[in-house]
């Protein structure tokens, strides 16, 4: 089954064995010791979906380098083991960044695990529930942007699976955001771009303290990333899988909190654009807030 047409009740397919690191590396044009690309993976208790995670970054066709940078939160389910096998195999790809204690519960926000860890050109994300379907997805990101210096960000959809690999939506992405965006628009917060298939530009070189203040960080930092440059849509890749499951941090959020986090992003996000004195994007700032608010007050009177 071609997993372009996947819908509700289908099963999502799981990437392949991986190649050898020997074959992987074969392909590569340029020095192994310089990725041209690194992948951030932030994991914490995914011992039961990391393999596919890990395999759907091994099988990508490319012919630059690319590391492979696993963040693993203090698991206590066996997920590291799973990691430490992995690295073992792969040890010129895999980086491991294994905590003693849960950082993410002591108020620091994931994205900030990886501000400076490598100095790669470019940059994916995909946390370790999730998982890539298409071979040739980096490939094609950092083609078109090699291609077009003004864009900044590129990203595609994705599959909304169960805990089980059953497809419960067959798309993640709204079709108003299945588009390109001018740099306007992402720095305004108009665009929502999957945190799963970004590849975007290394380019942001400090972590803003106001980024740790909100929960959902991704919004904030394709907002930062604005400044320099606009979005592309790959209608080109297959889309990736999301998993909901009992763990999801942000998946197994209650609406009225997700209502909250939001609010308190768009709050965060005006406090550092005021600092900056970005007054033209602070009116669709406060804009945001204020739908949001009033959805708040209606959520609360049902």
């Amino acid at each position: 089954m071609s997993v372009e047409f996947l819908k509700n009740g289908d099963v999502v397919p799981k990437p392949p064995e991986p190649r050898s690191e020997e074959e992987i590396v074969a392909r590569w044009s340029v020095d192994a010791n310089q990725p041209t690309l690194a992948i951030c993976c932030i994991v914490y208790n995914h011992a039961k979906f990391i393999a596919d995670t890990l395999n759907g970054f091994l099988n990508q066709v490319t012919n630059f380098p690319f590391s492979i940078i696993v963040h693993d939160d203090a698991s206590t389910d066996g997920t590291q083991e799973i990691i430490k096998k992995y690295e073992k195999d792969y040890p010129g790809i895999i980086k491991t960044i294994f905590q003693e204690e849960n950082l993410y519960s002591k108020g620091h926000r994931a994205l900030s695990f990886f501000q400076g860890v490598s100095d790669a050109k470019y940059l994916a994300v995909c946390e370790g529930d999730d998982y890539w379907l298409d071979s040739t997805k980096l490939k094609k990101q950092v083609d078109y942007l090699e291609k077009n210096p003004e864009c900044v960000i590129t990203g595609h959809d994705a599959f909304v699976t169960d805990e089980t690999g059953i497809v419960v939506k067959p798309s993640k992405l709204p079709d108003g955001h299945k588009r390109d965006f001018s740099s306007d628009e992402l720095a305004e917060g108009k665009a929502w771009i999957l945190t799963m298939s970004w590849v975007y530009r290394n380019v942001v070189e400090d972590f803003a303290p106001e980024r740790n203040m909100v929960r959902n960080g991704d919004n904030f930092l394709i907002s930062i990333l604005g400044q320099y440059g606009g979005s592309h849509y790959h209608h080109d890749i297959k889309p990736a899988a999301y998993r909901i499951h009992a763990g999801g941090v942000w998946s197994s959020t209650s609406e009225d909190k997700k209502l909250d986090d939001q609010m308190n992003t768009w709050f965060w996000m005006y406090r550092y654009y005021k600092k900056l004195g970005e007054k033209n994007y602070l009116i669709y700032i406060i804009q945001n807030f204020k739908k949001l608010f009033l959805k708040k007050l209606l959520f609360q009177n049902l």
